[in-house]
């Protein structure tokens, strides 16, 4: 049965020590094209990472989805209910159809990506002010429209709600029309993860560098956050607001800002020592676990740099062997440097997500991420091992 959607339902500081009672206004922001004014290095290329491609308009440069004949329509487990994806001149979208009783019908229109597509994408549609999922979403690694996450399978839902802390983690910025758990002031949503998302708003910052009397060089810059001079807890903050999981949020949205504490604002508990976290979303408290971690300094920024293009598996091998000697890996007697590039494929595999699930027609989908809970995993290094020498 198609069930359809309801028609109704400041100044920055590193040193914050208590959680801001409001959101910083918008007009705290100065946003990315005036950033790249000054900042052109970092500008060329951030647009092309995971992070700025986060969200977007739903258009044809940002749908990673195929809307070519056959591969075009979603199987739900009931033969009957199917859901077609329509490229129309007005827009793109999802048209739900009970081949039982083809009257029997819904669509609505594609209006917001979520997810770069490096592994897939979700994506939302507008009814009024409130904010909905689309039940079909697209697996990139499978190049295949799937049931969206969460939703049962068998049915085609189009009443699925986009609460708040979904787009904190999905967009840089929105008003929120509480306590509607999905109204938004349409015009105020901020796409993809921009510069202020992890530095903090920059309009106090412009306006200085603009003034008669800017920063001088050398000295210490306060109303803006470079992230590297944050302590390691402030650091990890700042990624666990969207990296630490499905964690219930402390009061409204927006308000976290670059150099806070984060348990201010999320109710986040630590893994148990020893407890394997799941790949999928938690990669802060994944981290956090493993001995890499607890023995150093590491951050998440040891091995990312935000600022450019996602890297491949290979090339994060590089940043292990700035601490480990390759002679020291116990496959290094019958691999040699060979295993120079492996690193992570032994010690940070790809895994199937528990917590996860999609569908295609009866078959259960769980996504394949990569686990951030470095470690020895025995069975993948065999794997690796095997793949490298033929036996």
């Amino acid at each position: 049965m198609l069930v359809p959607a309801p028609v109704t339902i400041s100044q920055v500081s590193t040193s914050q020590t208590t959680a801001r009672a409001e959101a910083p206004p918008p007009s705290s922001y100065a946003g990315d094209a005036t950033c790249a004014q000054c900042h052109r290095k970092e500008s060329e290329f951030y647009p092309l990472t995971p992070h700025a491609r986060d969200s977007g308009p739903a258009n044809a440069k940002n749908i990673v989805g195929t809307f070519g004949p056959e591969q075009n329509v979603l199987h739900t487990s009931n033969p009957n209910l199917v859901v077609n994806m329509v490229a129309a001149p007005d827009g793109f979208y999802q048209n739900a159809v009970n081949l039982a009783d083809p009257s029997n019908h819904l669509s609505e229109r594609f209006d917001i990506v979520i997810g770069s597509g490096r592994h897939g994408q979700t994506y939302l549609y507008w009814d009024d002010n409130e904010l909905y999922e689309l039940p079909a979403s697209y697996w990139t690694w499978s190049h295949e429209w799937v049931t969206s996450p969460g939703l049962p399978a068998g049915q085609i839902h189009f009443d699925r709600q986009v609460v708040p802390r979904c787009l904190e983690c999905h967009a840089s910025y929105f008003t929120w029309l509480s306590p509607s758990p999905n109204r938004y002031a349409k015009d105020s949503i901020v796409l993809g993860i921009n510069c202020e998302r992890c530095h903090g708003p920059g309009a106090t910052h412009v306006a200085r560098e603009r003034s008669a009397t800017p920063r001088q060089l050398g000295s210490h810059d306060q109303t803006i956050v470079n992230p590297a001079h944050l302590s390691r807890d402030r650091q990890l903050d700042l990624c666990a607001l969207c990296h630490a999981g499905a964690v219930e949020p402390i009061g409204g949205p927006m308000r976290f800002v670059a150099g806070d504490s984060i348990r201010d604002y999320l109710k986040i508990q630590q893994a148990a020592p020893g407890t394997l976290v799941d790949v999928h979303g938690n990669q802060v408290g994944a981290l956090e676990q493993s001995k890499c971690f607890t023995s150093g300094t590491m951050t998440c920024s040891t091995c990312h740099n935000v600022h450019e293009k996602q890297e491949n598996a290979d090339s994060f091998s590089r940043h292990c062997l700035t601490c480990h000697a390759m002679s020291a890996c116990g496959r290094y007697k019958t691999l040699g440097a060979a295993i120079r590039t492996r690193c992570v494929d032994c010690h940070m595999p790809v895994r199937q997500s528990t917590k996860v699930t999609s569908a295609v027609g009866a078959e259960k989908l769980n996504p394949l991420l990569r686990a951030h809970q470095i470690a020895i995993y025995g069975e993948e290094a065999e794997q690796v091992e095997r793949s490298m020498t033929g036996k």
